[in-house]
C-alpha cells in the first residue's frame, strides 16, 4: 500500500469532478494506489492523474517527458485506465485480455486504454493484479526493446496531443 501522499493537483481534479464521476472513480485510483509497484511517482500527466516513472529515474525518453505507466481520467461519456505496461508486451496483454474474459465482463479496450462508464464495468482485483505484475526494470526493460535508441530525440517529431502511453511506443 503506498504511503505517498497524494499532490494536490491529483487532489483538485477529484475535488472538480461530478460526484458520480468520483463515485466511479475513486475506488479504481484506490485500487491502483495500493497495488502500484515502488518507484513510480504520481502526478497530473498529460491533463490526468497518473504514475510515471521520473526524469530523475530515467531521463532518456525519446520526448522529455517521464514515462506513463497508469493513468486515469474521467471522460465525458465514460471513465479511462490507461494500462500502459500492456502496451508493447503481447504476453502481459494476453493475460489480461484472458482473465478479463474469464470475468464475464465486455472488455472495451484499445491497445492500453481501458474504457467503463461504472465501477460493475471493471474487475478491481485484475486492475490491481495487473498494475502490481509490472515493477519499474521490467517496464523499462519494455520500454528498451520497444525503443532501443531510447534517449535519441527524434528531431524535428512533435508530441504535442500525444496521449500518456505515447512516451512508451511513439
Amino acid at each position: 500500500m503506498s504511503t505517498e501522499p497524494v499532490p494536490a493537483e491529483v487532489e483538485n481534479y477529484f475535488a472538480d469532478l461530478e460526484p458520480d464521476q468520483r463515485a466511479v472513480l475513486y475506488p479504481v485510483i484506490d485500487a491502483v494506489r495500493d497495488a502500484m509497484p515502488p518507484g513510480y511517482v504520481l502526478g497530473m500527466y498529460w491533463g490526468m492523474p497518473g504514475w510515471v516513472i521520473p526524469l530523475e529515474t530515467f531521463p532518456n525518453t525519446y520526448n522529455g517527458q517521464p514515462l506513463a505507466y497508469v493513468s486515469v481520467a474521467a471522460q465525458k461519456n465514460y471513465n479511462s485506465l490507461y494500462l500502459m505496461g500492456l502496451y508493447g508486451n503481447p504476453e502481459a496483454d494476453a493475460v489480461f485480455r484472458a482473465e478479463w474474459a474469464a470475468t464475464g465482463r465486455k472488455l472495451n479496450m484499445g491497445k492500453s486504454c481501458l474504457r467503463f462508464k461504472t465501477l460493475a464495468d471493471v474487475d478491481l482485483g485484475l486492475i490491481a493484479r495487473t498494475v502490481a505484475s509490472i515493477p519499474v526494470d521490467r517496464y523499462l526493460a519494455t520500454y528498451r526493446r520497444i525503443k532501443p535508441a531510447a534517449g535519441q530525440a527524434s528531431a524535428g517529431r512533435s508530441t504535442r496531443g500525444q496521449a500518456p502511453g505515447a512516451s512508451v511506443a511513439g
